[in-house]
């Protein structure tokens, strides 16, 4: 089994505490974020940050859905982690400022340990690809909310 990464990033014209804020919404402003690809989103413990537990399912593809159970940390400044219950899966985002003024820069890297073989190695070419694509959607959504 190889590790599999899924990074991408993008420049928000909002402060970073406004972006960390946002992100770490789990009641209010994350389901506003939320592509189509998530579905039976449920907060089911806190709401705002660290000790927040929430659930949902990922339809990366057709025929591939994930029901993730998450429990919400923060290990540092301006990070939130997800660590899915049942799997590997550790989704990180990470806000540090921006480029310009009052500018946040969002990264979201997710690790998981991927399958062997044959399987693995698709898994590893494309997977990335398709998950980036699902939180560049999302981040797009929170540009949006944020730089209203």
């Amino acid at each position: 089994m190889a590790q599999v990464v899924s990074t991408t990033h993008r420049e928000i014209a909002a402060k970073p505490d406004a972006v960390f804020d946002a992100l770490a919404d789990y009641s209010g402003t994350r389901p506003k974020l939320l592509p189509d690809h998530f579905s039976e989103y449920e907060v089911r413990e806190g709401g705002k940050g660290a000790g927040t537990v929430v659930h949902w399912k990922l339809q990366a593809t057709s025929k591939r859905v994930r029901d993730c159970l998450m429990d919400v940390s923060e290990p540092a400044a301006g990070k939130l982690s997800e660590n899915d219950r049942n799997s590997s899966m550790v989704t990180t985002w990470t806000v540090t400022p921006g480029a310009g003024d009052g500018a946040a820069r969002v990264e979201v890297k997710t690790t998981w340990d991927g399958a062997g073989g044959v399987g693995g190695f698709f898994e590893k070419t494309f997977a990335p690809k398709g998950l980036a694509r699902i939180y560049d959607e999302m981040l797009a959504k929170l540009a949006a909310e944020l730089e209203k």
